[in-house]
């Protein structure tokens, strides 16, 4: 087949079954299971059709033929795009899971500090959900598309996620003179962030139990115990849950945390 100037159309632009579709009537006419993209819609729309499969599949379960089919595309022309094959194709994707991961983390710094949280952890369980089986896969890691760049992205997304963290706390002491992070805060901060990644992974292994909503107030007490017992060697985690406790209601999540454990230590006075 040819067009009226002689020359063979592209394989993206005809779809395979053309020759019955010319010969239908126009309301039967079916849509062209290609379209003229631009180097990037293409290029996106694979990635795309990747990260739905690797959502679900561990990267050495999913074919460039599997991507192919997901985007309506060819394997030829996700090679075009993507010449490195399949472990060029994945860390595309990975890149562009992270940037999304990333963004979960990015909160207003107004409100409470158990709010803004909260908000936080609800994106992110949101995105463990989506991304169960590859979520695990990436974590977990030794998948044959595991290198030190997949390494490298995934460290980044931890880091990223680690100073937004540290940005909410430094704004509930922003009467305070300006100082960075100390060493004390920052490895707080980096255990409680390993910790949601380690609760999740079990939470995905125990199928998705307790609720999101559970798990997500689960995590933030313990972003609060964390703090607290940081605060009694560190003067500077101190002023921050001195501030934090400060803005939060009686009757929001830190104020339940406080009457249920009152309590236990209420028993433990003769510790003191």
């Amino acid at each position: 087949m040819t067009t009226s100037s002689g020359t063979a159309p592209a394989e993206a632009d005809v779809p395979a079954d053309a020759d019955r579709a010319a010969a239908a009537p126009p309301a039967t006419v079916r849509r062209a299971a290609y379209r003229r993209l631009s180097v990037e819609a293409r290029r996106a729309e694979l990635i795309t059709a990747a990260l739905g499969l690797f959502a679900h599949h561990a990267p050495e379960d999913v074919s460039l033929d599997d991507v192919a089919s997901a985007a309506g595309a060819s394997r030829p022309l996700v090679y075009r795009y993507f010449p490195g094959g399949k472990q060029q194709l994945y860390e595309a994707a990975l890149r562009s899971a992270a940037d999304e991961l990333e963004g979960c983390f990015e909160e207003p710094r107004t409100g409470p500090l158990s709010a803004r949280l909260g908000n936080v952890l609800d994106r992110y369980l949101t995105f463990v959900d989506e991304h169960d089986a590859g979520f695990s896969a990436l974590l977990h890691g030794g998948s044959v598309a595991e290198t030190s760049r997949t390494s490298a992205i995934v460290d980044e997304v931890r880091r990223a996620a680690a100073e937004q963290i540290l940005l909410h706390v430094a704004a509930d002491v922003a009467d305070e003179p300006a100082e960075e992070p100390g060493a004390r805060l920052r490895m707080m901060v980096r255990t409680w962030i390993t910790a949601v990644e380690a609760a999740s992974l079990i939470w995905l292994d125990e199928n998705k139990q307790p609720s999101a909503r559970e798990l997500r107030d689960w995590l933030v007490d313990h972003f609060v115990a964390l703090l607290t017992a940081t605060s009694a060697t560190d003067p500077q985690a101190a002023r921050v849950i001195r501030a934090a406790l400060a803005a939060e209601p009686a009757h929001g999540p830190v104020g339940a945390l406080v009457r249920r454990v009152a309590p236990v230590f209420g028993e433990a006075r003769h510790l003191l």
